[in-house]
């Protein structure tokens, strides 16, 4: 809806990214910053690699029941959530991780991707886009097709992020046994 009302009156844009409230621009850098710190590579610990895939799974939580919290839509939003985040990180976790694990330092060696910063930024479009269609017209709260969309969307980038972090769990959890065996 918002792209084709963009796509159509292009001018509509200005009025919209106006009548945005300050605060969405300044989580807009927080998060492109977060997104960016990931480009380099680093290494970081246990905690710090759990915190993003936590935080944006909060994010999308946040973004699933802001957007649908009054529509009889939402234990439905919720389960394909559920289920979108499941399928994806079961595809996820399947690969391996483009990391290492230091069990000596219990630190990760992380190359840098660009992944991240690209997940983050489609969570956040996915967020905008919603908040923006929904205040222009209300009605998408009791369209199913729209609401398990959009559901979606946000399990699909939560099961990603766990998925992501759930391989260098991994790596750690497997440190101990390959070091035992040696």
């Amino acid at each position: 809806m918002l792209i084709q009302l963009v796509a159509h009156h292009p001018e509509a844009l200005g009025t919209i990214v106006r009548r945005t409230p300050i605060w969405v621009w300044g989580l807009l850098a927080v998060l492109t910053a977060l997104g960016a710190s990931q480009l380099r590579a680093r290494t970081a610990g246990l905690v710090r690699v759990s915190l993003m895939p936590l935080g944006m799974t909060l994010f999308s939580i946040w973004g699933t029941v802001t957007a649908f919290g009054a529509s009889p839509l939402l234990a439905q939003a919720l389960a394909v959530w559920i289920a979108a985040a499941v399928v994806v990180f079961a595809l996820v976790v399947r690969t391996q991780a483009n990391a290492r694990y230091d069990a000596a330092s219990r630190t990760y060696a992380i190359p840098g991707s660009v992944i991240p910063l690209a997940l983050i930024a489609g969570i956040f479009m996915v967020k905008y886009t919603v908040g923006v269609e929904l205040a222009m017209a209300p009605q998408l709260l009791r369209d199913t097709q729209y609401a398990l969309t959009v559901a979606a969307l946000y399990g699909a980038f939560t099961g990603m992020f766990v998925g992501r972090a759930a391989r260098l769990w991994r790596l750690a959890y497997r440190a101990p046994a390959t070091l035992a065996a040696a």
